[in-house]
């Protein structure tokens, strides 16, 4: 009985050591993927990449230091710009107010990984293959559509929060832009502007704001999720090499 139990254990071993070589083997064969493998190897995917873009958005500078997703005011703030820049320190104001928005910016960053997951988690098997078989940024568009108004809502109170912070003579960056707004539009709408072809300015701050920096975030997505579609090297566990190794080969 003992020596029957003897060889079943090192039959067990053999079986258990083989395991790695028996999987390489399957693979090279090209045996299709299953179901399981495309959802789990998308979700790892989506988790690693939504979460390295948070984490360099959170870091300091994050926005502010990278120029592809730096916030700046709306075009139809240069007119602020411009005569703030008249006065002495007047450039470092308007830098100062950036550099704020864009630290607000970061500080949401710091937040958004749970919401991805949560999106993520939720991924049903026609959203896996669509994404695995779409364009490249199949992935990041299945985030935008699915966190967006979550992401939006967490951003916007930051953002909002920085621009009614007072600046020069006790006025926020917010008062300065709606009497700029206000005063425009008056024109604008007067029948002198209409004849002139004025139009007014209807641009919310904080929602523009909000938005850009929501535009930063999933444009690092994408680039994330372009990098594990055609880098090798970004492919870093066997199932993303398989489940993406699978569009090399198209």
């Amino acid at each position: 009985m003992k020596k029957f139990y003897l060889i079943l254990i090192l039959v067990v071993f053999i079986l258990v050591s083989g395991c790695s070589e028996l999987m390489k083997i399957l693979q090279s064969t090209g045996l299709p993927l299953t179901e399981e493998e495309v959802i789990s190897g998308l979700k790892e995917a989506l988790i690693t990449g939504a979460q390295n873009s948070a984490r360099k958005l959170a870091a300091e500078n994050g926005y502010y230091g990278d120029e592809l997703v730096k916030i700046l005011l709306p075009d139809e703030a240069k007119i602020i710009v411009d005569n703030i820049s008249k006065i002495p320190g007047g450039n470092k104001l308007v830098e100062d107010v950036i550099l704020r928005i864009n630290r607000a910016a970061e500080d949401a960053a710091k937040e958004v990984a749970p919401v991805f997951v949560n999106s993520i988690r939720q991924m049903t098997v026609r959203d896996a293959f669509g994404i695995l078989n779409g364009a490249d940024n199949a992935a990041t568009d299945y985030l935008r559509r699915t966190t967006y108004n979550e992401l939006y809502n967490l951003y916007k109170p930051k953002i909002q929060a920085s621009t009614e912070k007072k600046i020069i003579a006790g006025i926020s960056t917010n008062e300065a832009w709606q009497s700029l707004t206000g005063k425009w539009n008056n024109v604008a709408n007067s029948v002198a502007g209409k004849i002139a072809g004025l139009h007014p300015v209807n641009t919310d701050l904080n929602d523009f704001l909000t938005n850009k920096a929501l535009s930063g975030m999933f444009l690092k997505i994408e680039q994330e999720e372009f990098k594990i579609r055609k880098d090798v090297s970004a492919r870093v566990t066997p199932l993303l090499q398989r489940v993406f190794g699978s569009l090399d080969k198209k």
